[in-house]
């Protein structure tokens, strides 16, 4: 949010240039863009490894990436008012990066509010993870299926799986649901990266019950 306003103040000024041009010290503003490359460039790498798995890291590289991109069209936006003296030439790159700046930056504000909301991480297909729970040896149904992040970096999970009337699994009824519930807990975490799910087990005969309020009933 504070890059867009930031993005908007910036858009508003290059506006008022447009209609009313000012000299525009070419040699400076190039040198000085010059400096922001090498150095906003360099701290962007150092966040680009990390960017794709934490929401906060991706800011900070994004942040980073952008003021590097925005040095560089200044450089290019300096020469060109040096070789051409038309000075209307550096608000209209300011617009360009004022779009430029919006683009990369309201993908990661959309994450940051399915955040706020405990929405779907981006990264985690809830269609594909119904799909794989209802895919293990064991499985009959399921229901109550929720899916939300614990942080930028982690994701958390529930569900309820209703166990086959005639378990494939070996050993007694409570090895099964251990082996079971081992299987689910180890493919959510290598598969789609939820380190944090809470399976409940329940029988068929338990499942109409299940979706009752209140405990009297049950």
């Amino acid at each position: 949010v504070i890059l867009l306003l930031v993005t908007g103040g910036v858009a508003w000024e290059s506006i008022g240039r447009l209609m009313a041009p000012t000299p525009v010290a070419g040699k400076t503003v190039m040198i000085v863009a010059a400096i922001g490359i090498v150095v906003n460039g360099a701290t962007a790498l150092l966040f680009a490894s990390g960017q794709k798995n934490d929401l906060n890291i991706r800011g900070a590289f994004l942040h980073m990436l952008s003021d590097a991109v925005t040095s560089a069209a200044v450089v290019v936006a300096g020469g060109l008012v040096l070789a051409t003296g038309l000075t209307w030439i550096d608000p209209a790159v300011s617009l360009a990066i004022s779009v430029l700046v919006v683009l990369t930056t309201w993908g990661l504000l959309r994450d940051s509010l399915d955040l706020a909301l405990d929405g779907v991480p981006r990264t985690v297909d809830y269609t594909k993870v119904e799909a794989y729970l209802r895919t293990v040896p064991g499985v009959a149904d399921l229901h109550d299926l929720h899916i939300w992040p614990l942080s930028t970096t982690e994701t958390a999970m529930t569900v309820h799986l209703v166990r086959t009337q005639t378990q494939p699994l070996a050993g007694t009824t409570e090895e099964a649901q251990t082996t079971l519930l081992h299987t689910v807990v180890e493919g959510l975490r290598t598969r789609f990266n939820i380190a944090h799910p809470t399976v409940q087990i329940e029988e068929r005969t338990y499942m109409a019950t299940c979706h009752l309020t209140d405990p009297h009933t049950v």
